[in-house]
């Protein structure tokens, strides 16, 4: 368990980041209940059970944020496939989704969240990590467009290029190509339009 000191806009708060138990049901619906809230959609609440029963989730990248013990803040890596123009294909992390309670956004738990999540994929040796996100938000947290690594991203109509984003790792190297999400995961996705 890590626990940090957030600084957000207007206060300073001391938070436990640890790996998402999905063992323990109470857990479970409070990421349940932050992701449906963060996003303002109940579609939203099913995305991180669906994607644990994906054979692409990675539990120890899979981590909540606590406060007092409440689930405060969720994010998700696990993982896509890196279509390469020689035909083969890697498997590579992929964060998605990041959700903090709204009453708790802007006291710095999603960038904490992220960080930790990012370590713990650098430190398996991963080479980088990909998310479709707000370039403004995520680009203060170390992630590029990932067009400028050889990379491409699928995205909805009205996401802007820059919203394909990659974040180098301490192994980065270079690997141009397409992500492709699994079926099971681009079903998961599916669903919540």
């Amino acid at each position: 368990m890590l626990t940090c000191i957030v600084t957000g806009t207007l206060t300073q708060v001391s938070i436990a980041i640890r790996a998402e138990n999905p063992s323990d049901p109470a857990e479970v619906a409070a990421i349940a209940a932050v992701n449906a809230a963060a996003f303002d959609r109940e579609e939203h609440g099913e995305l991180p059970a669906a994607l644990r029963a994906t054979s692409h989730h990675r539990p120890g990248w899979c981590l909540v944020a606590l406060d007092g013990g409440a689930v405060v803040g969720h994010v998700m890596v696990g993982t896509a496939f890196l279509e390469r123009p020689d035909g083969s294909v890697l498997e590579v992390p992929n964060l998605s989704p990041l959700a903090v309670a709204p009453e708790r956004q802007r006291e710095g738990i999603g960038a904490a969240l992220v960080h930790a999540a990012v370590a713990a994929v650098d430190a398996d040796g991963e080479p980088f990590v990909v998310l479709e996100g707000s370039p403004a938000y995520y680009g203060r947290l170390g992630f590029e467009d990932a067009r400028a690594h050889g990379v491409s991203l699928p995205l909805p109509d009205w996401a802007p290029p820059a919203a394909g984003q990659l974040r180098p790792l301490s192994a980065y190297r270079r690997l141009p190509g397409t992500i492709v999400y699994p079926a099971a995961v681009q079903a998961a996705f599916d669903a919540l339009e």
